[in-house]
C-alpha cells in the first residue's frame, strides 16, 4: 500500500527535479527526502529515478506512477477540503423528514437561519406523518424526523434513536366561522358531542378517539385526511368540525373558518429524532439546534 505523504513527496521531487530542491521546497532535510523515496521505490519494487548529471530522470515506471500520483494528490486534496469544510460547518447536506404542519411553521424559519450562519449546508426537506417519518430515519432514508406523539407509551422509538423535545403543541378546535361556539374563546370537547367530525391521519384519529372517550361520546367521523388545507374547507363547507393542533392556526387561512383552544389545554409532544450516532455530525447538530430555537420561537409566540 502506497503511503499519501511519500506520493505527495515523490511529485514534489519530479517537479524541482532533484531531492535537495524538493527538501528546500518542502522544508525537509535532502536526507529525510533521501529516505522517503527509498521506501517509495521499496513499496513499488523497482526504481523510480535515475541520475542524469545533477538532477534525476524518471524509470519508465517513475513515469507511470507520475500520472497516477497526480489524481491520487487531487484526490486526497479534494477529500481534505471537504471534510475540513464538514468539521467547520462550512458545507453538507441533511436530509430532514417533518410532518406538514411543522413545514408550514417553524420548520422554514430554522431553514432560513441555517442559511443565513452556514450557507454551505443544504437540506433536504421530506414529508411524512409519523410513525412513517420515524421508520424512514430507522431505514436510513433521512438524517432528521420530525414527529408528534400524545404522550402514548407505545410513541417511543428504539433505544438507537435520540430524542430532542422540541415544543408542547396545544390541541384546538376548528369551526365554522357563524357557529354559535365560535364566539366563545375557548371549547368543551362534550359540547361538540353532537357534531359531525373530521378525522385526521391514524395517529391523530387514535387521540380524537381517545379524548371523546373520555368525555363519554364517540364522534360521528364523517371524512378522513391528512390534508390541512383540505381539512379547512370541509369545515368551511359545514362538513363538520375538526380538532386541530395550535400549529396549523398560525396558517389557517380559510375566511369561515374559526379556530378555538380546547378547554383542559391537551397538547401534542412535537420532538426531532435522530440515530445516536449521527448527532455528532457536525452539519446533522447544527440544523437540530436551529429547529430548537424555531420551535422554542414559536411557543413563545
Amino acid at each position: 500500500m502506497l503511503e499519501s505523504r511519500h506520493i505527495k513527496t515523490f511529485l514534489e521531487v519530479v517537479r524541482c527535479g532533484s531531492h535537495s530542491a524538493a527538501a528546500r521546497s518542502l522544508g525537509y532535510t535532502q536526507p529525510a527526502i533521501t529516505q522517503q523515496m527509498r521506501a517509495l521505490e521499496r513499496e513499488v519494487g523497482m526504481p523510480l529515478f535515475v541520475r542524469q548529471g545533477r538532477g534525476l530522470q524518471l524509470t519508465e515506471a517513475g513515469t507511470a506512477l507520475a500520472r497516477h500520483a497526480e489524481i491520487i494528490v487531487s484526490d486526497l486534496t479534494a477529500a481534505h477540503n471537504q471534510l475540513r469544510a464538514l468539521a467547520k460547518l462550512e458545507s453538507g447536506l441533511v436530509r430532514l423528514c417533518a410532518f406538514p404542519s411543522a413545514n408550514a411553521t417553524f420548520v422554514p424559519r430554522a431553514a432560513a437561519s441555517l442559511l443565513a450562519g452556514h450557507p454551505g449546508i443544504r437540506v433536504e426537506l421530506q414529508e411524512a406523518e409519523p410513525p412513517e417519518s420515524l421508520w424512514r430515519l430507522s431505514r436510513g432514508e433521512c438524517d432528521v424526523a420530525l414527529a408528534f406523539s400524545y404522550h402514548e407509551p407505545s410513541a417511543e422509538p428504539d433505544a438507537e434513536i435520540e430524542r430532542i423535545a422540541l415544543m408542547e403543541d396545544l390541541l384546538t378546535i376548528l369551526l365554522p366561522t357563524g357557529h354559535p361556539l365560535a364566539r366563545h374563546h375557548s371549547v368543551r370537547l362534550a359540547d361538540l358531542a353532537d357534531e359531525r367530525w373530521i378525522a385526521g391521519c391514524p395517529r391523530c384519529r387514535a387521540n380524537l378517539l381517545h379524548l371523546c372517550a373520555e368525555e363519554n361520546f364517540v364522534p360521528d367521523i364523517v371524512f378522513t385526511t391528512d390534508d390541512n388545507l383540505a381539512v379547512q374547507s370541509l369545515v368551511a363547507a359545514g362538513v363538520g368540525v375538526a380538532l386541530m393542533p395550535a400549529l396549523v392556526l398560525s396558517f389557517l387561512c380559510h375566511p369561515d373558518v374559526t379556530g378555538r383552544v380546547l378547554a383542559g389545554r391537551p397538547t401534542r409532544r412535537v420532538s426531532a429524532y435522530v440515530l445516536a450516532d449521527h448527532r455528532r455530525v457536525p452539519a446533522v447538530g447544527l440544523v437540530l439546534a436551529e429547529l430548537e430555537n424555531a420551535a422554542a420561537a414559536r411557543v413563545g409566540c
